[in-house]
């Protein structure tokens, strides 16, 4: 039986898109309702309760943590590198004097990505919603990443669509297909060297969205692992199990 279990509402985080950001305090308050269950199930009924909330919980860190200024650039965990296929571009530029492109190309990817971020909340909000006892009763038991490799599965692609055309807006507003073109152009000018080429908009997007489930994992390890992460009863309950 579906129920409502989230509240999308605005944070007071800059930009639009923030506003779709899962409200937890709402949340919780929502999850508690199910641990009054009838008796025929509760167990189930508190474990899909617990999941819920600890993916709701490890959404709304890791889209606050990227989304904020430096969320992915200062993140070595998730910062988006110069593409493999153009590497040898940015090493050339750097011993011909252009150190200061190839690091404007960098942080504009990451500036992009830290853009899009937000948009991910409506869509890990669905699949929350969506999530069937039986979808909780296999993550509950399954593997320390197994909740968030469930949201991948469900939003990778729709979040996929919806971050794209952000980066690609955003992608030549700060500056990284600018910042591309020239390095591109410069590189091709060297003697010997055959042209490359690089879909920018969809590797910014695939490694954003690599960097957001990174960080949902992380989060839900550690609601897993760690006591002190388990911050409401909900999911000391179900996670403080032996």
């Amino acid at each position: 039986m579906k129920r409502r279990l989230l509240i999308l509402a605005g944070t007071g985080v800059a930009g639009a898109a923030w506003a779709q950001v899962p409200k937890i305090d709402e949340l919780v308050k929502g999850l508690g309702k199910l641990q009054k269950t009838p008796s025929s199930a509760p167990d189930e009924q508190s474990s899909a309760a617990g999941i819920k909330e600890a993916l709701a919980i490890g959404v709304d860190k890791a889209v606050a943590s990227l989304s904020r200024k430096d969320g992915y650039f200062a993140n070595a965990a998730v910062k988006i590198l110069m593409p493999d296929r153009i590497r040898k571009v940015a090493d050339v530029a750097r011993k011909v004097g252009f150190q200061r492109q190839v690091d404007e190309f960098v942080l504009s990817m990451n500036r992009a990505a830290e853009s899009a971020a937000p948009l991910a909340s409506r869509h890990f909000a669905d699949a929350i919603r969506e999530m069937s006892l039986s979808d909780a009763r296999a993550i509950v038991t399954g593997g320390e990443t197994s909740a968030t490799d469930y949201f991948s599965g469900k939003t990778r692609d729709k979040l996929y669509g919806a971050f794209k055309p952000v980066v690609a807006r955003q992608v030549g507003e700060v500056g990284a297909t600018r910042a591309y073109k020239n390095l591109m152009d410069r590189y091709e000018k060297v003697p010997l060297v055959g042209r490359q080429s690089v879909d920018l908009d969809d590797y910014v997007t695939n490694k954003s969205l690599d960097g957001l489930f990174h960080m949902v994992a992380q989060e839900e390890k550690a609601i897993r692992s760690n006591p002190a992460a388990r911050t409401t009863e909900l999911l000391k309950k179900v996670f403080g199990r032996s």
